[in-house]
């Protein structure tokens, strides 16, 4: 099977540049295996995961995936909890040549359904039980929902091989060939939101994430020294660069949790004496609400990297202020990676207020979003749009979506509406797509009005941003009712989750209107609702 690859005359271009490089995390992870057997990988759950452990598992990984005889680049999907096992799993499917499909560990069951079923994959790891459900029970569910699943590897939280799911008579071979991902080439799928249905997938290089390390390490002033901190889930791409990449570039130990908690977390940045903290922007409001409970020793955090959604100046300031860390961003997607960021030289006003400043490779381009022509001379509004080093090989198997995501001549959009100043500097003022940004997920409104509109109570429905101090935004249904009809919050919730759509979805606000405002055009007016969201959370939170 012929692995999707980056173009081969821009790969030579960024090779030539410096920018992309022949390793790979799995040739690295073993070069440090070999010189520093016993220094620390991952911290986790009390226990410290060396560099020789991560290695050993991933060729343990990488046998058992082989014993089954996959075509080079077949996809095998990946659900399990953040911890040292998930890297080991990607690190063990890239030796064995292979194309992982990273699930998020709290995806909904039709989630993981849609995911098997657009890739292909027919293989399925996850840990013997997770969150309360036990493997077989987490198979037979999704097989409900006529997704095939031929094969299920068990791998335990302590990254062992529990059962390689192989028929009688067939053993794992220890001698067996590994053929390894090319770093240029397709190594990894992972979701992301779709904007009126369920996701779709982003095809990954592992170069594009290496260019991006050496970004972060510019932008960081990274010291030999470094701990990092990971709270974000590994399968996303804030989750790669911050646990999978730069910490194993760097040959520096990284903490991660399963499940954020505010409290474990300071006390484990308190403890294991954490230079960088990499986390959206409600993480980090909630760290500085339960440091200021029960302060803890922040002193040495170096650098705070967030993004995923629009950053609080004043939280952002104040974290500054409580640690003496610097708060650095990226803006881009899990698609182009990174136009601009923010660095450890910029300007404390530039670093909260902006962006950054746009990344000269990334070529990025402001367009009108309406006809994608690029914006006269002298106009710095627009549709950014980029082509460079840190850009994703496109959506896997959706025809429709790559022609949404590129342009006719081949530059990969943002959805975003921003401003670019005379120095550089960018600065998001809107969006054109119809996301609720929560927690840094963006979440379809249309999808969440498309499933809300299936409970029997519902006759319209219309999904917008409720302003949150602490998750940026949440899901706000605003709803007509059917004639002699009733809906509560927790019954539309219950029917969500009914029918397994996965949490972040789930509406955290209601209001029963007797008719949604239209436009003149005769489409939901949501200008007026996020306007009306807007007033009640101010109201809610003056009250608060």
């Amino acid at each position: 099977m012929e692995l999707f690859r980056a173009d081969p005359e821009a790969a030579a271009g960024y090779h030539a540049q410096g920018w992309w490089g022949d390793d790979t995390v799995g040739s690295i992870v073993a070069a440090r295996a070999s010189v520093q057997p016993e220094g620390v990988a991952f911290i986790a759950d009390g226990r410290r995961y060396t560099w020789a452990e991560y290695h050993d598992d991933a060729d343990d990984i990488a046998r058992a995936i082989l014993s089954a005889q996959p075509e080079r680049g077949e996809r095998i999907a990946v659900m399990m909890p953040d911890g040292p096992a998930v890297h080991a799993v990607y690190v063990g499917i890239e030796r064995a040549g292979c194309v992982a499909v990273g699930i998020g560990a709290r995806a909904g069951d039709r989630e993981v359904a849609h995911l098997l079923s657009l890739t292909g994959a027919r293989t399925l790891i996850t840990a013997p039980e997770q969150h309360g459900r036990i493997a077989a029970a987490l198979r037979a569910d999704v097989a409900a929902m006529d997704a095939t699943v031929d094969r299920h590897l068990l791998v335990g939280l302590d990254a062992r091989v529990v059962d390689a799911a192989l028929p009688n008579g067939i053993e794992v071979d220890p001698d067996c060939a590994f053929r390894p991902i090319h770093p240029d080439e397709l190594f990894l799928l992972n979701s992301t939101s779709g904007t009126t249905g369920l996701p779709k997938c982003v095809m990954h290089t592992q170069n594009r994430w290496f260019y991006f390390h050496q970004l972060a390490a510019e932008a960081g002033g990274f010291g030999g020294d470094e701990v990092f901190f990971g709270a974000l889930p590994a399968p996303f791409g804030f989750g790669l660069w911050t646990a999978h990449f730069t910490p194993t570039a760097l040959g520096a130990p990284t903490v991660v949790m399963d499940r954020f908690d505010a409290d474990e977390a300071l006390d484990l940045i308190e403890r294991e004496r954490v230079t960088v903290l990499c986390c959206v922007s409600t993480q980090f409001i909630m760290l500085l609400n339960a440091q200021a409970e029960r302060p803890r020793d922040l002193s040495s955090l170096r650098s705070m990297f967030t993004g995923g959604e629009a950053v609080p100046y004043e939280r952002a300031a104040e974290f500054e202020e409580t640690t003496g860390a610097k708060v650095l961003q990226f803006y881009g997607s899990n698609e182009t990676g990174a136009l601009s960021h923010t660095s450890h030289a910029t300007d404390r006003e530039t670093r909260l207020r902006t962006a950054g400043h746009v990344i000269p490779e990334m070529h990025v381009r402001l367009l009108d979003p309406e006809t994608h022509a690029e914006v006269p001379a002298g106009v710095d509004e627009g549709q950014p749009a980029c082509k460079g080093p840190a850009t994703a090989l496109g959506y896997w198997g959706d025809a429709s979506a790559n022609g949404a995501l590129f342009t006719d001549d081949g530059w990969m959009l943002m959805g975003d509406i921003v401003r670019i100043d005379a120095d550089g500097v960018l600065s998001v003022i809107g969006r054109t797509s119809d996301f609720i940004i929560r927690g840094g997920k963006n979440i379809s409104a249309p999808a969440v009005e498309a499933e809300l509109a299936t409970h029997p109570a519902v006759a319209m429905v219309a999904a917008v941003a409720f302003p949150d101090p602490v998750f940026g935004e949440r899901v706000c249904a605003y709803v007509e009712l059917r004639p002699g009809a009733s809906v509560t919050l927790e019954e539309l919730v219950s029917h969500m989750r009914d029918r397994s759509v996965s949490r972040e979805w789930w509406p955290e606000h209601l209001v029963i209107v007797d008719q949604l405002p239209r436009s003149s055009g005769g489409k939901v007016a949501k200008g007026d609702l996020k306007a009306d969201a807007v007033r009640r959370s101010a109201e809610l939170h003056k009250r608060s």
